[in-house]
């Protein structure tokens, strides 16, 4: 089983990650997280390119879309199908969902176009559940207490696009789910476990 988390930054996905990871192995599962871009060499050489702030290094959005597949066309190749094949829980910080949103809804390119190329870059593995959590831009802007990456740094309008294109990507998907995350981290992680629950076939 293949999940994975989206939405804008500042959303607490990191926190509902550990969340979930420490509920599957607490009722005996065998979990691999990760993170995309990240998690293999190459992976974590491209998000440092990506997320650094440099002036001195542009980055226009189609090499931006082209840099995180190439991160994700090697973090599957080398963690999610090796896991998946040996029957593994894969829960990812992020996938294919941003790149469409962030180089496509928000970043001007064709959204149409990128999951085509993302389903070579990912070999048509998709996760079978997307976890996308949504909050105004403006809360999940004030939740960030430390200094802004390259793609958290491009402002309010920005992200208002951002959690557009989420919520029209969500709204055409039966295998994403949209999780109200401006609540205690409580009831966000309960709304999560239920359907994690329902989706692997096991009781609350």
């Amino acid at each position: 089983m293949f999940f994975s988390f989206d939405g804008i930054d500042g959303t607490g996905k990191s926190t509902q990650v550990r969340l979930l990871d420490e509920a599957l192995r607490g009722r005996g599962f065998d979990v691999v997280l990760c993170r995309d871009p990240g998690s293999t060499a190459l992976g974590e050489r491209i998000r440092e390119v990506l997320l650094t702030n440099d002036p001195a290094t542009p980055i226009g959005r189609r090499s931006e879309m082209f840099l995180y597949m190439a991160a994700r066309a090697q973090l599957v190749e080398e963690v999610i199908l090796p896991a998946l094949e040996s029957g593994k829980i894969v829960i990812a910080d992020r996938f294919l969902l941003a790149n469409v949103v962030y180089q496509g809804h928000a970043g001007g390119l064709n959204p149409a176009e990128i999951w085509q190329v993302g389903r070579v870059a990912t070999q048509g593995r998709l996760p079978d559940c997307v976890f996308l959590l949504d909050m105004a831009p403006e809360g999940a802007g004030q939740r960030m207490d430390r200094p802004l990456d390259r793609m958290e740094s491009q402002g309010d309008e920005f992200r208002e696009r951002l959690r557009a294109g989420f919520l029209q990507e969500a709204s055409g998907s039966d295998r994403v789910h949209v999780i109200e995350a401006d609540r205690p981290i409580e009831a966000v992680q309960a709304d999560i476990w239920q359907i994690a629950a329902k989706v692997l076939g096991i009781g609350n």
